[in-house]
């Protein structure tokens, strides 16, 4: 199950899976990009399935998983990728805003896992979470996104351990800056979007690039599988060295 899946690393994460010859539960709610996608992949033999849910509805977030055992009667992994960096800020904000963005971050997170839970243990799936580089560094103006990614990490680690017995593993990734279509978007608002690029850009160590959904997609295919069967509760950064390494080199 893959949320968020139908644009930027959620889509590349759920092209990797059918090319790994999994089966794909879509969770969306953009409804027409979702079901063109749905049918696209459909239409080339690959079996998916696209559900339509807005996820920081609670009932939702049950219905989602009610239908996938339906469909299918059992849930190998779950990637909590849907977010959305809001801007939510304390000067900018308010805190009924501040709120809001916990539950678009960072609520649905612990309501679809929980509902997932005992289609996981039957499974002894796992469990991935994508987080934020804002949780570490900061950004500015993002109060909501770096609190509820924040609390994605604390919550990888937390479950980790809960689960242990239960073999369910549970990690997350750190991205810092993906070229995502929302990130684009951010970028167009600027006056000349190529020089705030090239500012970001030159201060990310590792060529001097944005990192691609297609390699965080790489590394999520990693967690997911076999080869990572001894790796739970880590925080696996894919950000060319922007969170850790110093960028005046």
């Amino acid at each position: 199950m893959v949320t968020g899946g139908v644009s930027g690393i959620g889509l590349a994460i759920t092209e990797g899976l059918i090319a790994e010859g999994a089966i794909p539960v879509i969770v969306d709610k953009n409804a027409e990009a979702g079901t063109r996608l749905g049918k696209n992949l459909s239409g080339k033999g690959h079996k998916v399935l696209f559900i339509e849910a807005d996820l920081c509805n609670t009932e939702q977030c049950r219905e989602v998983v009610e239908q996938t055992q339906t469909a299918f009667g059992k849930l190998d992994g779950l990637i909590n990728n849907a977010g959305v960096n809001d801007g939510v800020g304390l000067e900018s904000g308010s805190p009924e805003a501040f709120r809001e963005s916990l539950q678009k971050n960072l609520n649905h997170i612990y309501d679809l896992t929980h509902f997932c839970l005992p289609l996981l243990k039957e499974s002894n799936g796992t469990v991935l979470n994508i987080a934020s580089k804002t949780a570490l560094t900061g950004q500015g103006n993002t109060s909501g996104y770096a609190a509820a990614k924040g609390g994605v990490l604390a919550l990888t680690r937390e479950w980790a351990v809960e689960l242990l017995k239960y073999q369910i593993r549970v990690n997350a990734i750190v991205p810092a800056e993906v070229m995502t279509p929302l990130y684009k978007k951010w970028l167009e608002t600027f006056d000349d979007p190529a020089s705030k690029e090239k500012t970001i850009t030159d201060r990310i160590p590792l060529e001097n690039r944005m990192t691609t959904s297609d390699e965080i997609a790489n590394t999520a295919l990693f967690l997911l599988s076999d080869m990572a069967a001894h790796t739970t509760g880590q925080h696996i950064y894919v950000d060319g060295g922007y969170a850790h390494l110093d960028r005046i080199i």
